[in-house]
């Protein structure tokens, strides 16, 4: 159902509203992350035609010579009760009008933690999606939750000596693992100082977390988190980690952050349907295994002004071989995308 075809009383218009962020909305939404990757950022918020705010949607600015483009860093956040799809859509139509109005170029795909349930009328969309494990059960039905080759993997690794340990002082460590692993799989990373100014604007709402052997360091993961959700945004691993390193890295940080009360553990990001025997396909069934649900949904761009807009998918295609929505777009007839309307946002 497009924008002009919502029943009246579900269409939302997207106008700037103040920043009001509070431990139970995601933490990508504060603004002292936003204000860390860009200098321009805000929220939108979506209203009803009696003027009832009904969700809000951050955003940040990214300036290139010759280009604006916009990034949602989360997706749709939701206040008093969820949108319909009707809403949340209508809602993504306005938001873009807004942009264009705005004289921004490109809004370009999201980071990969924002997974949205809909998308604009005008959006180029694949499909994508990320399991997320509720953090409410008990820690035994957590465990018991988990794939018997992932339980076996924890006992091996503690068993070989690997221990768990947490703290900013890693964050050198941590990111020259994360670049080395991105490297191994033909990837950029960020710069240290963008790396740096990232963990350390999220104050005490990010844990870096290592997993050590006898002082020689296995694997690390870096993990914004609220009382919404915690988020494995980027991990490393040495060229080869002892067995189960990583498994029991990610089974503590299930614990520590259970512990704090935090409701959700995200893996962020799974690709749908990934090619037989790919590193893609292992990472999936690997993040599978901690016992979380698939949410699925979309991922998107949308063009603001034609020419800019080629000229950033030229230059995308040209570094990258395209972004991830040029990547994954093929898959969307495909895939079964009535699930999509399942619970993306929880």
């Amino acid at each position: 159902m497009t924008t002009n075809e919502s029943p009246k009383g579900l269409r939302l218009k997207a106008s700037r509203v103040e920043i009001d962020w509070h431990p139970g909305l995601p933490i990508f939404s504060c603004e002292p992350f936003l204000k860390a990757v860009s200098d321009e950022y805000g929220w939108l918020g979506g209203f009803t035609e009696g003027g009832t705010l009904r969700c809000a949607l951050p955003y940040t600015i990214i300036r290139k010579p010759g280009l604006r483009m916009v990034r949602f860093r989360v997706e749709t956040i939701p206040f008093r009760e969820e949108l319909c799809i009707e809403e949340e859509k209508s809602f993504l139509n306005s938001a873009v009008e807004y942009f264009r109005s705005a004289r921004m170029d490109i809004i370009i795909p999201a980071t990969t933690n924002a997974i949205f349930r809909t998308f604009p009328d005008a959006a180029v969309v694949a499909p994508y999606g990320t399991y997320i494990l509720d953090l409410r059960p008990s820690e035994e039905s957590l465990w018991n939750n988990l794939h018997r080759k992932h339980r076996n993997n924890v006992r091996s690794a503690i068993k070989n000596g690997v221990a768990i340990r947490t703290g900013k002082e890693y964050l050198n460590t941590a990111y020259e693992m994360i670049r080395a692993t991105f490297q191994r799989s033909k990837m950029g990373f960020m710069g240290f100082d963008a790396f740096q100014r990232y963990v350390l604007s999220l104050e005490e709402h990010v844990k870096i977390m290592v997993a050590d052997c006898q002082g020689t360091l296995q694997g690390c993961a870096v993990v914004p988190f609220s009382k919404h959700s915690a988020h494995y945004v980027y991990g490393g691993t040495s060229p080869n980690p002892i067995t189960g390193a990583m498994n029991l890295l990610h089974w503590e940080a299930i614990r520590h952050f259970r512990a704090l009360g935090v409701q959700r553990y995200d893996f962020v990001g799974v690709r749908i349907d990934p090619e037989k025997g790919s590193k893609q396909e292992g990472l999936k069934m690997f993040k599978s295994r901690f016992g979380g649900r698939l949410a699925q949904g979309y991922i998107w761009k949308c063009s603001l002004r034609p020419l800019k807009s080629a000229a950033y998918s030229v230059a995308v295609r040209l570094l990258k071989g395209g972004d991830i929505v040029d990547q994954e777009r093929h898959k969307l007839a495909h895939s079964n995308m009535s699930a999509v309307q399942n619970e993306a946002h929880g």
